[in-house]
Formats: structure tokens, C-alpha cells, sequence
């Protein structure tokens, strides 16, 4: 026996519902997984990005479960003027180096990484923007499924066009993790160094950047192989970065 909603105007409304779903089931199906998906993004935190700060992060809710809540992590807050420009040179040019110039996806990047890590058979190159590892750090986990990479795509996206790039920077730096429990290149800059990041040199300027991709291993502070290689690739290229370029 099919089932008959109340005549009133909510049950003719999903009587309609219901007979699209019925005629439609494949469609129906896809609109309800782009509504959750929707619906599940972090969007009214994002306009606020332009203007304000942020306390706790999903990446240091992770770490404080990891940690079974016995390590709090903390963060620092500083603006991005306050910052040695040379600094978002170093990260811009190992991590993004069209970040000026992309809408937050690097599609030629993006196709590299990808050919090459099916050549490999496994993950040897990453293609993530600045714009889509904050979306990470600011909204998700280090986990990895394909429903979370779609939630990080529409965050870059939506991020990109409500606020600037300079904003963007601005949060990164902020937001990334720098060490075990160091989040924040304020708290970095002090523990690593023991300077205040507008006090940073060229050469520790290159050693922050080179770590982000494994913070948890590598220490800027350290002569590493890793260290060395990747920062001295980085001087290389961070003449070649032009901050905040007029469109």
C-alpha cells in the first residue's frame, strides 16, 4: 500500500518529494549526498578568517586526542606584517609557488603529482596548495578518505573567494604545525631560535619552511640532510617570489 501524506501543504510538498525521488532515484541521490556535503562545511567561519583569530584548530583537537588529553597544545597569535617577509618568500616557494596567481587549486601542479605518484605506486609527491593545507589544518584531520578531500576542496574554494590572500598567509602561519605541541611561527620562532619572527634571518627563514612537510620529524634547528637540501633549494627559488604582486 503506498503511503499517503496528510493533506496539508507540508505533506503535498513531500508527496512532490516523493514522487521526484521515485522518477528520479540516481539524481535524488546525488543532490542529497551535495546537501550534506554542503552542509557540512565549516561556512560561517570562513568570512571571519579576514579579520580575526583563532584559539584551537581541528589539527590540535587531533593531537589532543592523539595525546589522550594529557598535552594541551596552544597557540600564538601574530600578523603576518610582523613577519620577516622573507618567511612567506621560503614557504611560498617550496609549498606554492603559483599561490598568487591560482584560485586555490594548482591544476598543473596537481596533475603532476598525480602521473607521478601512479608511476611510483605510491604518494612521492603532494599536490596541495597553502590555500587547501590550511583548509586542513583550520577544519579537518590528517585523516585521509576521499569525503574529506571533498570537504577540503570546497573549503579552498569557498576560502579563496570570501577572503585575501594576504589573509590566507596570514592564518597559515598561524595555524600549521612547526613541531611536536609548536603551533604557530610566533611560538616557533621563540623555541627554535629564540627570536621573534620579524627578527629571523634568510637562512632560518629557508630551515622553518623546509620542515612543514614533516614537522614531526625534522627540526629547523637541526643539520639534518633533509634540512640542509631542502633549505638550500629554497634560497634558490625565493627571489623568484613576489609578494602580494597588483593584478
Amino acid at each position: 500500500m503506498e503511503y499517503q501524506f496528510p493533506k496539508n501543504e507540508l505533506g503535498i510538498y513531500f508527496e512532490k518529494l516523493l514522487s521526484f525521488y521515485k522518477k528520479n532515484k540516481i539524481k535524488s541521490i546525488l543532490l542529497y549526498a551535495i546537501f550534506i556535503l554542503y552542509f557540512s562545511l565549516p561556512g560561517f567561519q570562513i568570512p571571519f578568517l579576514e579579520y580575526g583569530s583563532f584559539r584551537f584548530t581541528s589539527l590540535m583537537d587531533q593531537r589532543l586526542i592523539e595525546n589522550y588529553f594529557i598535552f594541551f597544545p596552544k597557540q600564538s597569535w601574530v600578523d603576518v606584517d610582523d613577519v620577516n617577509p622573507n618567511l612567506l618568500r621560503a614557504i611560498i616557494s617550496m609549498e606554492d609557488g603559483s599561490f598568487f596567481q591560482h584560485k586555490g587549486v594548482d591544476w598543473d601542479e596537481l596533475e603532476k603529482s598525480i602521473n607521478q605518484n601512479v608511476r611510483r605506486k605510491r604518494t612521492m609527491r603532494g599536490g596541495s596548495t597553502i590555500t587547501m593545507q590550511l583548509s586542513k589544518n583550520l577544519f579537518y584531520t590528517t585523516n585521509r578518505s576521499l569525503f574529506r578531500k571533498a570537504k577540503e576542496l570546497l573549503s579552498t574554494f569557498r576560502m579563496e573567494k570570501e577572503i585575501s590572500k594576504k589573509a590566507i598567509l596570514q592564518n597559515y602561519i598561524n595555524a600549521i604545525e612547526w613541531g611536536d605541541g609548536i603551533f604557530g611561527i610566533e611560538k616557533a620562532s621563540k623555541i627554535y631560535f629564540n627570536k621573534k619572527p620579524s627578527e629571523l634571518n634568510i637562512n632560518e627563514c629557508s630551515r622553518l619552511a623546509a620542515v612543514i612537510p614533516a614537522p614531526l620529524v625534522f627540526q629547523p634547528n637541526k643539520n639534518s640532510r633533509y634540512v640542509l637540501r631542502r633549505s638550500g633549494i629554497i634560497r634558490a627559488r625565493m627571489s623568484d617570489i613576489l609578494l602580494f604582486p597588483e593584478k
